[in-house]
């Protein structure tokens, strides 16, 4: 007999759970609610969940705090996390992102779209892994220690602008579209806007200071990393 996919819900709003989770019955899931993040961790420590739905605002720790933490434990940092969120402001979405969620979805929801979202990011392509050093120029990125530095200082990035960078280095002087970017980047998520880039491309060209300028915008096509836009 084939397995169902287990899915963990965690949402604080008993109804909602419960509405969920006999949608995705219906649909062949297996789910499984927990109203905070403390009964949450019990259930993974149980067992691993195959996709955790994770409400943003919870009692106690919220959504984005559970999802940064289970991405920092080897256990639990591989499960897709599909964000629940009352928030359809794009930095809202882009924190979510940057604290490990796979995906967001702006309630109110239909089931169709919940169950589409579900199914893309079961079978998604996983992003390239980060864990060599790329040298460009005077700009150095070290996968293995997780750092950054150009002209020999030290620069501050987040997560995703880090492997945001370390791709466009590995493929320096092409270019790339925002659609090959969220592929190799984020993962094959069939549903996150291609906007999202732009707010990352934004902010990564920000902690690059004066190595921003390498991160060219290719007008109609995407972007390209080069050091032919940097002054000696």
């Amino acid at each position: 007999m084939k397995k169902l996919p287990r899915v963990l819900i965690v949402e604080d709003e008993a109804a909602i759970a419960e509405l969920i989770a006999v949608n995705l019955r219906h649909n062949g899931f297996a789910p499984v609610w927990a109203s905070d993040g403390e009964a949450a961790q019990r259930e993974l420590d149980a067992v691993l969940p195959d996709v955790i739905l994770l409400d943003w605002m919870l009692p106690g720790q919220s959504g984005v705090a559970l999802a940064k933490r289970w991405r920092a434990d080897a256990r639990t940092k591989g499960v897709p996390i599909l964000m629940l969120t009352a928030r359809s402001d794009e930095p809202d979405k882009v924190a979510g992102l940057d604290a490990g969620a796979d995906d967001y979805i702006t309630k109110p929801f239909s089931t169709q779209e919940l169950l589409a979202r579900m199914r893309a990011v079961l079978r998604r392509r996983a992003p390239e892994q980060v864990a060599d050093s790329v040298t460009m120029g005077e700009l150095v990125l070290d996968g293995a220690t997780h750092r950054v530095s150009y002209q020999g200082q030290s620069l501050k990035l987040g997560p995703t602008e880090f492997k945001l960078l370390h791709y466009l280095m590995k493929h320096a002087e092409r270019v790339h579209s925002r659609g090959q970017l969220l592929d190799k980047v984020w993962g094959d998520h069939v549903f996150i806007e291609e906007r999202t880039v732009d707010v990352h491309v934004k902010r990564l060209r920000e902690s690059l200071g004066d190595a921003g300028a390498m991160v060219e915008t290719v007008r109609g096509a995407g972007y390209r990393l080069t050091t032919q836009s940097v002054r000696a």
